[in-house]
């Protein structure tokens, strides 16, 4: 390309703003993926802004997202910001790692996410889904209304603990104090710290501050609980060393090879990472899915239909391979992560000068990238805002694989989520217990059971969603 013709980043339409703050006062943080969404209608996808003293280039065209994120951990990686606030925070694993601490600590965690570990964890993931099945059985027998992503989060905590760190820490049985308490306050809090003008906490501890110091100190403890039994565990069979069975223990047999150069706090922030990254995206994906199928009538029957034919009179999965057999409800959950991204922004910082569509990059500088808009956007997808999970079992220029490349929910290139073939396993386990067993009497918002409001807090979930359940005549 002809570099007289490159654009430069002050080339790029903005909003109008304010001296010194810029642009600050128009962002409701808990909604800034939507702000953003409508200035890109406004100014195309290419702009910028500034949030306070920082000004950050908007990103949304899917095959300019794409580049950039294939273009990792180099090109353009996690902003350095993100990365010392989660160290502060004590959760610098792989998800917040740059450069060659990512590529020491990646494999590890791969290795312990893969399928064929996925697969072997499946019977105990059945007994999870079988304690979760009979907390909704109590609801709807009560006739009590769900908090639908609490309850969730309690399902994927668990299951997380149980593959990443063979923990049975069964939050869903438990009304106690529970570890969720303490994980929900986490993400919500690094997200403010991020999107702050400046780095308040660090000259002056708000009451906030201090509350989040103490979850904290308890999550601490709790993943150091999980660390002293892996290590006892492992003590009393050796085989495991040479062979570790989960992520939690593959990650201590790393740190005591010499030479690893993986050390107790990449260990310790990297089984709280999962913990963090298992509970919220999955949780969140699943009660967006549950909301978007009470809303769709047609959809929610042959979702059911599907679960009923293939699981018969069963009220869960008892094969793993019976999860292959459910393309409609696998659709579904592409079809709400399209229309309802629990990652609407990404922000990446660039780690070297580049050029990206013709605007040149700078080393440094911020970068957001819209993740919804292309996926709603009528030149990829026809009648775009539309819940249509049939979509995503064409095949042909705007099929699957062509709505995959536009869509991204895993994100793209070297940094493609190692949770996702946990995450897919999960919501199909839990949809499979839903409508196999369950009629959905209402779900929504607020009293009029309306439609949530989109809250941004590092991910994007429903606020207030709540769901009434009755039992169906099929599943025991």
């Amino acid at each position: 390309m002809d570099r007289a013709a490159l654009r430069e980043v002050r080339d790029l339409p903005r909003p109008p703003g304010l001296p010194i703050i810029g642009n600050l006062h128009q962002i409701d943080t808990e909604r800034m993926h939507v702000t953003a969404e409508q200035w890109r209608r406004k100014y195309g996808d290419f702009f910028r802004f500034r949030n306070g003293p920082r000004e950050l280039v908007v990103v949304a065209d899917p095959e300019a997202i794409a580049a950039m994120l294939r273009d990792r951990p180099d090109g353009f990686h996690r902003t350095h910001r993100l990365s010392s606030i989660a160290s502060e925070m004590g959760f610098d694993g792989v998800f917040t790692a740059n450069g060659d601490e990512w590529r020491r600590q990646r494999p590890m965690v791969m290795a312990g996410l893969d399928p064929a570990h996925i697969k072997s964890y499946f019977p105990a993931l059945v007994r999870v889904t079988e304690r979760f099945r009979k907390r909704w059985q109590r609801a709807a027998a009560a006739g009590e209304s769900i908090n639908l992503q609490a309850d969730l989060m309690r399902y994927t905590v668990d299951v997380t603990a149980g593959l990443a760190f063979g923990a049975d820490i069964n939050t869903i049985e438990s009304d106690e104090d529970v570890i969720q308490r303490h994980l929900d306050k986490i993400l919500p809090a690094l997200f403010r710290r991020l999107m702050a003008p400046f780095k308040y906490w660090r000259l002056l501890r708000l009451p906030y501050d201090r509350k989040l110091d103490r979850h904290l100190v308890e999550l601490r403890h709790a993943v150091n609980q999980f660390i002293t039994s892996a290590r006892a565990r492992m003590d009393a069979e050796p085989a495991r060393r040479a062979e570790p069975t989960n992520l939690i223990e593959a990650m201590i047999a790393a740190r005591d090879t010499e030479g690893s150069g993986v050390d107790d706090g990449d260990v310790a922030g990297n089984v709280l990472t999962m913990l963090l990254a298992g509970e919220d995206t999955t949780a969140n994906t699943l009660a967006w899915m549950i909301y978007l199928l009470g809303r769709n009538p047609q959809a929610l029957e042959r979702a059911k239909a599907e679960v009923r034919g293939v699981l018969g009179a069963a009220a869960l999965p008892g094969l793993y391979e019976q999860l292959g057999k459910l393309p409609f409800v696998e659709a579904c959950t592409h079809e709400t992560m399209r229309l309802r991204p629990v990652a609407p922004i990404i922000i990446l910082e660039a780690g070297r000068d580049s050029v990206v569509a013709g605007i040149r990059i700078p080393r440094g500088q911020l970068v957001m990238c819209l993740m919804r808009p292309p996926a709603v956007d009528e030149k990829h997808f026809q009648d775009p805002q539309s819940f249509d999970p049939g979509r995503w079992l064409e095949s042909g220029t705007r099929g699957a694989s062509s709505a995959k490349r536009v869509a991204m929910p895993f994100g793209a290139g070297p940094r493609l989520c190692p949770g996702r073939y946990l995450a897919m396993l999960e919501m199909k386990m839990v949809m499979a217990m839903l409508l196999s067993g369950f009629e959905i009497e209402s779900v929504g918002a607020g009293s009029n059971g309306g439609e949530p409001k989109e809250h941004l807090a590092f991910t994007m979930y429903p606020e207030g969603l709540k769901l009434k359940l009755r039992k169906s005549g099929s599943g025991t």
